[in-house]
């Protein structure tokens, strides 16, 4: 139990969960844990992987992690924590972004203590009656008590009937799984309450539910999610984990070391209170949980490229060892190459606006040096340009 409750925020009920591990060792039969992600977006994220360190200790304990990919939920779309309707995909969309889930779950989970399923293997056979049958067992009133659904109807932003049977469903994977245990984020909480009511309703026994933290994304102020764009991907390439990690606020730092790290509290603590009393810079704890992250997911050689590429880019300004090159041409008649332009043949703009934009925020430099003109020209030769932390072009100019 001190391992289990470890870095969760509440166990409800946790004299029944006192009660499941007694019965696991009398039966010595291993708990069915479940937790389940919906492919809205291709590649899980370190948001995910809170949740995934704790199946695994669940793993180490001896029981069985069951993970189900919401392959047919996410058609639904989960409403949780949403003040507006979540735009559904097509089954097409879901099967793209579902391909990436399957490898990437066992960078952290034991294969063999592991299922994965996919919730439309039974969920996409029930019939019209037996989701009325499933509906009947919920009311609208306790639906109602969700947050989020209750802000909405406040507000009288509309609220479809779609978005109901969600949390039902979700349910009744926990059925169909005859899940011990489900887990999930703090926004899950009223999901996985409806999975014990449902449960006890079809003559099973409930699951006990854990809620754990939500990790905050690169911004520092919203959860972290591919929707908001605010995530580090876990299959990423090292430069851009490194990268987005060194970009997180000095105050994420602790829950990252906890949460997406697994530190121990004392530890965590430790390292904080070094920090203030100045013993230890912010700047290296930040590169000591960008480089850890990296070797979690891409090994400790891709973690020490990595480190060494942020530092001459970013701390030395020389630009990345190995960058994409390109040869461009002066116009004819004219002596120079316009720099708009040639942000946007080397890729590195959009457009002619997105890269005049670029040079009056200050994020374009030539050689390391800030290009502070929108009429810059590029002499023949050679250089590299940058726009923005991470996009870098070696440019030949010829006449």
């Amino acid at each position: 139990m001190q391992t289990i409750r470890s870095g969760t925020v509440e166990i409800l009920p946790e004299e029944e969960m006192l009660a499941k591990i007694q019965k696991s060792l009398d039966e010595d039969r291993p708990l069915r844990v479940k937790l389940g992600a919906d492919p809205s977006a291709p590649d899980l994220h370190l948001g995910h992987m809170v949740q995934i360190r704790k199946l695994r200790q669940f793993q180490d304990l001896g029981h069985r992690v069951v993970f189900i990919i919401g392959d047919f939920t996410a058609m639904i779309g989960d409403p949780s924590g949403r003040n507006e309707t979540r735009p559904r995909l097509t089954r097409e969309q879901v099967a793209v972004n579902a391909k990436t889930y399957f490898d990437q779950v066992f960078m952290t989970l034991d294969r063999e203590k592991t299922e994965v399923l996919h919730n439309s293997e039974w969920l996409g056979k029930l019939r019209l009656v037996d989701v009325i049958e499933l509906a009947a067992k919920h009311t609208v009133a306790r639906m109602l008590e969700r947050d989020d659904f209750h802000k909405r109807f406040a507000e009288e932003r509309p609220i479809y009937v779609h978005e109901f049977l969600y949390p039902l469903a979700q349910a009744y994977d926990s059925v169909a799984v005859r899940a011990d245990v489900e887990i999930g984020g703090t926004d899950q909480k009223f999901n996985l309450l409806v999975g014990r009511e449902i449960q006890r309703e079809m003559g099973q026994e409930p699951q006990v539910i854990l809620t754990l933290p939500l990790l905050l994304g690169t911004d520092g102020a919203r959860k972290m999610s591919k929707s908001l764009g605010n995530y580090i991907g876990i299959a990423e390439p090292p430069d851009e984990i490194f990268g987005k990690t060194m970009s997180i606020s000095d105050k994420l730092m602790a829950d990252y070391l906890r949460l997406a790290l697994g530190y121990k509290e004392e530890t965590v603590k430790d390292l904080t209170q070094q920090m203030e009393r100045g013993d230890l810079h912010p700047r290296d704890l930040k590169a000591r949980i960008a480089e850890e992250l990296v070797c979690t997911f891409h090994g400790p050689q891709a973690a020490k490229r990595a480190r060494s590429h942020f530092d001459r880019v970013f701390r030395d300004r020389l630009g990345p060892e190995k960058m994409p090159e390109m040869e461009m041409r002066v116009p004819e008649g004219e002596d120079a190459l316009w720099i708009v332009p040639a942000l946007v043949q080397a890729g590195l703009c959009p457009s002619n606006r997105k890269a005049r934009q670029a040079i009056v925020e200050g994020s374009v430099r030539r050689d390391g040096e800030k290009v502070l003109r929108e009429d810059a020209r590029l002499e023949p030769g050679g250089c590299v340009l940058q726009v923005g932390k991470r996009r870098f072009r070696r440019v030949r100019v010829n006449r």
